[in-house]
């Protein structure tokens, strides 16, 4: 008897860490995560987060130094949004928080595309994107020659 396969999709996203608190207060307070559980652990701090009691991303604490764009892992974490508004209110609140942009504003993936988002970075410098699939028409393109989330 063969056991059926079906369809993976991302279940949820582990990030290491410099500083949790500093990390936690960004997904929580910049992004509207809630906080589903937390290990207070010396030596084995973590912080479980969601959305509507749906586990999103983890936050493990046990990195010794900011992301690392040219290391083999994580490229960026890519969130979706319902519509262009919600990506503009997104963006208008983490500029409030002083975060850094990759690119100024909102961006289409690649040059007369619809879809596009915003670009920025995490307290650990982790790359992070907001994007919707139809509403970025007439935003620029950071490239010609490859997708914006690419290489940023």
């Amino acid at each position: 008897m063969t056991t059926a396969i079906s369809t993976l999709r991302t279940g949820h996203v582990g990030l290491n860490v410099t500083d949790l608190e500093r990390s936690l207060a960004f997904y929580r307070d910049a992004l509207g995560f809630q906080v589903l559980g937390e290990g207070k652990e010396e030596g084995r701090r973590f912080a479980f987060l969601g959305q509507e009691g749906e586990l999103v991303l983890t936050l493990w604490q046990q990195a010794d130094g900011a992301y690392a764009p040219t290391a083999a892992g994580l490229h960026h974490l890519a969130f979706s949004a319902a519509a262009i508004e919600e990506v503009r209110a997104y963006e208008e609140r983490l500029r409030g928080l002083g975060v850094e942009f990759a690119y100024e504003g909102v961006v289409a993936h690649r040059e007369g595309a619809a879809s596009g988002g915003i670009f920025f970075h995490d307290p650990d410098g982790t790359r992070l994107e907001i994007s919707v699939p139809t509403g970025a028409e007439g935003a620029p393109a950071p490239s010609e020659s490859a997708p914006t989330c690419g290489f940023f």
